[in-house]
Order: C-alpha cells, then structure tokens, then sequence
C-alpha cells in the first residue's frame, strides 16, 4: 500500500522518486543490546520494499533515481536537521533528493573552521576519554551480559571517535617535508589532505554530537545551529568547563 500511496503522490506531483542504492542493511547481532532496532528492521524488509517501489513505479511511467547512500544521514543531521528545525531523518532523505538533483554537499565554512580548531578538537578529544574512563568503571561493576554488550559496543564507538580525532590532530600538528614531489608537491602531505577531507562529516559527527549535545544520536539538534550559522562552538566550550561540585555547565544554557 505505501508503495502505491508513493509512487501515485509522484504521479500527483509531476516529479521522479529518489532512493539510496542500498547493497546492505545493517542488522546487528543478538546480545549487542539493540532488541529493539533489530526488531525494526526485521518487521521493514527495505530490500523488498525497493524493489516493489520500482516495480510499480515502471509499471506507471514514474523514473526512481538511486543515488550513493554515503554520508546523507550524518550529512543531513549536521547540515539540515539543526538549520530548518527539521528532524533529522527528514534532514536525509532531504540530502538524498538534492543528490538526485546532481547537487553537491559542501561543508559549511564554519564547520570547515570548526576542523581546524586545535583547541576545539582537543575539547572534543578531551570529552571522550572522560566518557571511556567512565564505561570502563562501568564494565567492571556491570555482571548482566546484555548489558555488558551494549557498554562495550558504546566504548568501541568512544574509541573509534577518539582515533579520528587524533589522526586530525596529527595532521594538524605535522610540519610539512622538506621532500617535495612532482610540482613541488608533498605527497605526503596530499594524502592526509585527501584522507581529511574524505572524512570530515565524520570526524564532524563525533566532533559535534556527544562533546556538544551530550549524545551520539540526539534528536534535539536545535543546538547546532549557532555554530551552523555563527561558528560559536568556542561559546559552547566555555560553557562545559567543570564545575567545582564535578560536573559540567548545562548548555541549554547556551
């Protein structure tokens, strides 16, 4: 029913449908502490929801286009989702029908700056290690294993954030060679350039997320639009130093 309510609100609005080229859909594991996504995902087969999309969509002269899926839900959370007030899964599908259009997502000058920041990233960094100490201590007083599960699939993803933050660092913080390559090129220097900028929405996802809102998937992303708009990320830093009890500023304040 969804499919033909879809495709005959295209027919309705005279445009093309956009999808992600999906190849795989992440499952996850029994006992990672995620009964309930697995849940979802199990009762929406996306796989053959597309195909069905596709097939009516033919049968009625409506063109789906499928786009590359990378990065349009961390793109969409960042970008859109904090600056139309819009949640963010409208926020990817909304990057998602601009790539259809052939439009290209650059990143915002003042997340570019925000990347830049040394002593933001170290904040940043600073954040995690604090939260790694913390589900260590957890681990160790935790005997429920589910819960074990979830804690240690949330310390790996604290560990992977804190690794793409010091390659960034690291390559902030490298001088260049004094070996230049072809055209007085470092190429040395280009990789990391490259690999940077590969990378940046998610070195941006776990440079924003959990240091400034507290969470890795939060669904107020209302904060972010003043760095969005005004690149006030050292405002919100300032108001996360500790507080002489422990703890830290609310920035709700902010």
């Amino acid at each position: 029913i969804l499919a033909h309510r879809i495709v005959d609100l295209a027919i309705q609005k005279v445009k093309a449908i956009a999808v992600e080229n999906l190849k795989k859909l992440k499952k996850g594991m029994r006992g990672d502490g995620k009964a309930e996504l697995r849940k979802r995902l199990h009762l929406w087969n996306a796989k053959k929801f597309l195909q069905k999309l596709k097939r009516i969509a033919m049968l009625k002269g409506v063109e789906v286009i499928e786009v590359n899926p990378a990065y349009t839900s961390i793109i969409g959370m960042l970008k859109y989702a904090p600056q139309l007030s819009i949640d963010k899964d409208i926020a990817g599908a909304y990057v998602i029908g601009r790539r259809a259009l052939g439009f290209k997502e650059d990143t915002p000058e003042n997340y570019e700056r925000l990347l830049k920041d040394k002593a933001y990233l170290e904040f940043a960094l600073k954040r995690y290690e604090e939260r790694e100490k913390e589900l260590a201590e957890l681990l160790e007083k935790e005997t429920n294993q589910y819960e074990r599960n979830a804690l240690e699939s949330e310390l790996k993803n604290v560990q992977n954030a804190k690794k793409l933050l010091t390659n960034l660092l690291q390559s902030l913080q490298s001088e260049p060679s004094s070996c230049e390559g072809a055209n007085g090129r470092n190429p040395e220097q280009g990789r990391v350039a490259k690999t940077t900028l590969q990378s940046a929405w998610q070195v941006l996802k776990v440079a924003l997320l959990f240091p400034i809102l507290g969470k890795v998937l939060p669904r107020d992303l209302s904060p972010l639009k003043p760095i969005l708009v005004e690149g006030v990320w050292n405002r919100v830093r300032s108001r996360l130093v500790p507080l002489e009890a422990g703890g830290t500023v609310p920035i709700r304040d902010f």
